[in-house]
This record gives structure tokens, sequence and C-alpha cells, in this order.
């Protein structure tokens, strides 16, 4: 995995996680690659994969369960969908704002460049 200098490792081993889940890799009611198994896998000191984990626990995404590891929660895919929409309302959508601002970008020209199929 290539990281990005621009976000904390932990924030994009999240990532890396949620993409797990939307893509299936990682399946809700299964178990989900233990702390050290990941951090090997993605060449990264384990406290770091451990911090995401409490995250993504603390999100009711992944439980523990007593000496068998994180299983990935019924609900999980509902949980990352919930939390990346909140990540883009509270972040992204304010970013973008921000710059349509600065280059002097309407709602209208978006909307127009987005039903002309440019946004797709």
């Amino acid at each position: 995995m290539d990281f990005n200098t621009n976000k904390p490792i932990y924030r994009q081993i999240i990532d890396y996680g949620f993409g797990q889940i939307l893509t299936g890799a990682w399946v809700p009611g299964e178990r989900v690659p233990s702390v050290r198994e990941l951090s090997v896998a993605l060449s990264v000191n384990s406290h770091t994969v451990l911090k995401a984990y409490e995250y993504l626990q603390a999100e009711n995404i992944i439980v523990p369960k007593r000496g068998m590891g994180f299983y990935l929660t019924a609900d999980a895919v509902e949980m990352v969908n919930k939390a990346r929409r909140e990540e883009f309302f509270d972040s992204t959508l304010k970013e973008l704002f921000k710059e349509m601002k600065l280059l002097d970008i309407s709602m209208e020209e978006v909307m127009e460049r987005w039903k002309a199929g440019e946004g797709l």
C-alpha cells in the first residue's frame, strides 16, 4: 500500500478497511485480519493498525471476540457508508465549496456540467 503524506497513516488504514468492506473482501460476520497480520501485509507498525482498529471498533464496524480476533459486525457495510457520508459532508464537500468559491464556480454551472455527463 502506498501511503499519502497528507493524511495520517492510521486514517489511511481505516480507508483501506472501508474499501475491503465495501468490495466484499471482508465479509460481515467473519474474521478480519489480526492487527499483526495487517501490519505485516501493509508494512506498518502494529500500533498504527491497532489505532485504526480502535476507531473501527468505536464505530461498531468491528467487534473483538476473546481469543479469536476481530470480526465485522452484521451491519458493517451500513456503518461504513454512514461514516463515509459523514466524512463527505464534513470534509470533502466543505473543501469542494471552498474551491468553488475561490474559482467563482456557481452551483448552476456544476449542475449544467453534471447534466451534460461531465461529472460522471
